[in-house]
């Protein structure tokens, strides 16, 4: 009896031993399991730092090369700019210069128009003025420039872009030569200085060349021009008008062709 008592208790010890031994068999491996989890962690984790560190190096390459780019943009500019204002310094010299012819031409034209002014008041009544209209003085020569003289200084300046110096002249003339046979292209040409600047005064010169001049050549391009102005204001009936009067008044004209090919256009 004692025997057998042992024996069992023997073989308890050792079932006990066995599944302990088990057990720690089975720890371990989850424990071998996890860390290999953990390996396989940290190599994503590691991959994805070097993905993320080439993406930002990749980034920072290209915002160098933007950079490098930008600069020799901006140098280049910088360069452009200096020729540039080499250029327009240049410019305004001329333009200086020609300032200060016209406004030389200008104290010219008002001396000669003051001297003439002066030699009719000494003359009195009996100065009367010569063929044409043209003033004369007390020895019945011409005072001042004539009205060819006038209207050629006065288209000069207009030519060269001196277009206020230009009407200042025009006007000058008009206002003593209002007969003349260049009275008609004298007001046309102030109607033109407008254009740029004042669109509703050319306009307004325009009408009077076709209301005061209805005989002159400048009728046909005067009304072209109202036709245009008109445009540009969008008033497409009022151009149409105008144009139809160009072709209506003066159809073999330059103009009527024009005003032709305006028309087709501003078909509704």
């Amino acid at each position: 009896m004692a025997i057998t008592s042992v024996a069992r208790r023997s073989a308890v010890v050792l079932l006990l031993g066995l599944l302990a031994g088990c057990a720690l068999k089975g720890d371990v491996r989850k424990v071998e399991l996890q860390d290999q989890d953990l390996r396989a962690d940290l190599a994503k984790s590691d991959a994805a730092r070097a993905a993320e560190r080439d993406t930002i190096l990749a980034a920072v390459r290209l915002l160098q090369q933007a950079l490098a780019t930008q600069q020799a943009y901006l140098v280049q500019m910088r360069g452009d700019l200096r020729t540039e204002l080499l250029s327009v310094q240049q410019q305004l010299v001329s333009v200086q210069e020609l300032t200060g012819q016209s406004q030389q031409r200008l104290t010219e034209l008002r001396s000669r128009i003051e001297a003439r002014n002066q030699q009719q008041d000494n003359a009195g009544p009996s100065g009367g003025a010569g063929a044409g209209g043209t003033p004369v003085g007390p020895s019945g020569n011409p005072a001042g420039p004539g009205p060819d003289q006038m209207y050629d200084l006065s288209l000069q300046q207009y030519r060269r872009g001196s277009l206020a110096t230009a009407r200042l002249g025009l006007r000058e003339f008009l206002r003593i030569f209002p007969t003349h046979e260049r009275a008609p292209d004298a007001l046309y040409y102030v109607g033109e200085s407008f254009e740029q600047g004042a669109p509703d005064s050319a306009a307004a010169v325009y009408d009077q060349v076709v209301k005061n001049y209805p005989n002159s050549s400048r009728v046909a391009s005067a009304l072209y021009k109202l036709g245009l102005l008109a445009e540009q204001r969008g008033d497409r009936a009022t151009a149409r008008k105008y144009y139809s009067r160009v072709i209506a008044g003066y159809p073999r004209s330059p103009e009527a062709d024009l005003a032709r090919q305006n028309q087709q256009r501003l078909r509704p």
